[in-house]
């Protein structure tokens, strides 16, 4: 066999684009005008994939990952020979099985039993040598009492199941493998992992598609990252993921930032109140000040004029890893000369849930003065909290709740954490086990 399974040179596929103002009226019609796409505008057409090259050797994990709508899909259907490239070439050397949409080539009216051998011819074997393994591929697929049922009658997790036990045991050279094992339950991804197993063991190519960064991690030897159509790079799964993390999170920097920014803007439009308290004007008590809509009110005497979150690379952002520290900046301004301030952050997750909050009153700190511009930053040493997006109250008001500047809800930041944990506070922590009990790290 070839020491090359998949070779993949400058491959680019274009989609015509739908339009109500250029459509084929017959196949003959599109025939005979030259080109379903070469003659096309640029606007009538979207360019999947743009000079994609790789290279799987045989009997490698070949992992592709990528935003949504990358090209990852594309390629794969490319490799399996359900859509041929526009330009470019793709060598595939032996047998391929691949498990690319769910439930494709299904039939859903007929059973389960009958689409179980309309598949396997599909994909090479004789009726004999289906039959010859017809009942391990029921077994593996767990449908032993719905196997004879229509399949329009399958859930999802049945389709993904019967789908890859097919696929799987026409014992192919190469599986192609796309992002379908998320609907499994975590019983039947633990066995299709274990033969994935098998099959490197044997040393089977497998290419696979996924958002489990951990799974590309652990389980494949190369990976390529697409975007929007690109690769743009390939090679040690670590540093492919690490800068595919690192390009996600840049794009989600964007995102928060802007939003921040309009949220603020809108916040600031209104004029400030110079009758703002923390206090219900009625009863004169003190208000819950995290109960309050998004916005910003007070008196401005001393105003906050920026925050910045400042990372542990000393730059200010909006993306955190779990366990980082975190300095929270704030720059302000007084109008005249003050002795009575109070400078306070509460910190919120986005279920609205308060998760700290404190003041320099709180805290012991009693003011002298201030006068001009200055800034005041609180540092986490550790900020040790769940994956989430979460919203950062930041104020300065009198030590008698007279608010001079308070911005509720409208700083926004994402932790980010390998350990998907439930809750909102992580603390450091670690497992032991006595030797009568044994545990092993699953893939993903």
């Amino acid at each position: 066999m070839s020491a090359i399974a998949i070779e993949a040179r400058d491959v680019t596929k274009v989609y015509r684009r739908y339009s109500h103002r250029r459509q084929f009226a017959t196949l003959k019609s599109a025939l005979i005008s030259g080109s379903l796409v070469r003659d096309l505008r640029p606007d009538e057409t979207f360019t999947a994939l743009k000079g994609v090259s790789f290279t799987v050797p045989t009997g490698a994990t070949y992992g592709i990952i990528g935003r949504n709508g990358s090209g990852k899909s594309t390629m794969l259907k490319c490799v399996a020979g359900i859509t041929r490239p526009t330009s470019g070439t793709l060598t595939v050397n032996g047998r391929i099985s691949a498990l690319i949409e769910l439930g494709a080539g299904f039939h859903p009216e007929i059973s389960g039993r009958e689409n179980v051998f309309i598949n396997g011819i599909m994909l090479g074997l004789s009726k004999r040598e289906i039959a010859r393994r017809f009942d391990e591929i029921v077994e593996f697929a767990e449908l032993q009492d719905f196997i004879d049922a229509p399949v329009k009658t399958y859930s999802s997790g049945m389709y993904m199941r019967l789908g890859f036990a097919v696929a799987i045991h026409v014992d192919p050279d190469i599986l192609l493998v796309d992002e379908v094992l998320a609907v499994g339950d975590e019983g039947f991804t633990h066995k299709c992992l274990d033969k994935f197993a098998e099959f490197r063991r044997r040393g089977k190519t497998i290419l696979l598609v996924t958002h489990s960064l951990g799974l590309v991690e652990r389980f494949c030897d190369e990976a390529l990252w697409i975007d929007e159509g690109v690769a743009k790079a390939s090679g040690d799964p670590r540093s492919v993921v690490a800068a595919y993390v690192a390009d996600v999170a840049k794009s989600e920097e964007a995102v928060l930032a802007a939003g921040d920014a309009r949220a603020r803007e809108e916040a600031s439009a209104a004029p400030p109140d110079q009758d703002a308290q923390v206090a219900d004007p009625a009863s004169g008590a003190p208000v819950d000040g995290f109960k309050a809509a998004e916005g910003r009110w007070g008196s401005r005497e001393i105003e906050i004029e920026d925050v910045a979150l400042i990372g542990p690379d000393g730059q200010p952002g909006h993306v955190f890893q779990s366990g980082d520290p975190l300095a929270i900046r704030m720059r302000m301004r007084a109008v005249r000369p003050m002795r009575d301030f109070v400078f306070g952050i509460g910190l919120f997750n986005a279920d609205g849930v308060c998760v700290y909050g404190t003041n320099t009153d709180l805290e012991g700190f009693v003011p002298v003065s201030f006068n001009g511009t200055g800034t005041v930053t609180l540092h986490l040493d550790r900020l040790d909290l769940v994956e989430g997006t979460y919203k950062l109250d930041v104020a300065v008001h009198s030590r008698d709740h007279v608010s001079y500047d308070y911005h509720r809800l409208l700083y926004t930041f994402r932790e980010k954490s390998r350990i998907k944990d439930v809750g909102i506070y992580h603390p450091p922590h670690r497992w032991s086990f006595s030797e009568s009990v044994r545990l092993d790290h699953r893939p993903d």
